[in-house]
Parts: structure tokens; sequence; C-alpha cells
């Protein structure tokens, strides 16, 4: 039987995640959620289960779902990992393709100083 495309996309999701805690070595992951209004991002240690920093456009200082808000977001949460010493992560897309909010998120994060 066929999977649907919400259900092709959480697979997507958990094999991307999958991979990349393997190739981690160790970093934190910056983790991207896209919804229709919002785009959320989060620096998430794995080892230790802990969030170290997150924003979202709920919080930004331009609210929306283009890609200036995306990117207000990257910056931000690039700032606040930075404030808490991490500059090394990894990109974790969560199965949405890199274009658009998540790409202009990304570029941002990097602009302001993380390296992946």
């Amino acid at each position: 039987m066929a999977l649907s495309p919400r259900e092709s996309a959480v697979r997507r999701a958990q094999r991307n995640r999958t991979r990349l805690k393997s190739l981690a070595n160790g970093r934190p992951r910056l983790s991207v959620f896209r919804s229709s209004k919002n785009i959320y991002a989060q620096i998430i240690d794995d080892e230790r289960g802990v969030t170290l920093a997150s924003a979202s456009t709920l919080e930004a200082d331009s609210k929306g779902a283009d890609k200036d808000a995306a990117a207000a977001v990257g910056k931000l949460v690039a700032e606040r990992a930075i404030e808490k010493g991490v500059k090394d992560v990894v990109f974790d897309r969560g199965g949405y393709i890199f274009h658009g909010r998540v790409k202009a998120l990304a570029d941002a994060a990097r602009e302001a100083g993380l390296n992946f």
C-alpha cells in the first residue's frame, strides 16, 4: 500500500535524523520546523537530551511566514547559540526541502557565526 504524503515526509525526516546522529560526532543539532504561518529553530544536544537555544517567528521582530522572517529566526538562534558557547552544529532540515524559508534560515545562521 502506498504511503500518504504525510507518512512519506515523516519517514524521510526520521531517516535523515538517524543519519545525522551518526554523522554528528558529538555536535549539537540545529533542528528546523516549518508550519504554514511560522518557522521554528532549536539547537539540541542529543547526548544530554537538552535544548541549548531556540527561536521562532512568534518572538522574532518580523512576524510572518516569509524568507525575511526565517532569516531573522536564523540570526536570532545563532546569536543565542554563540552566547551558550556553541559554534559547530549539524543542520537538521527535518525532511523539508532545502529551499525557500529553510534555506533562508540556514544562510542567516551561517552568516551570524554558526558552522555547518
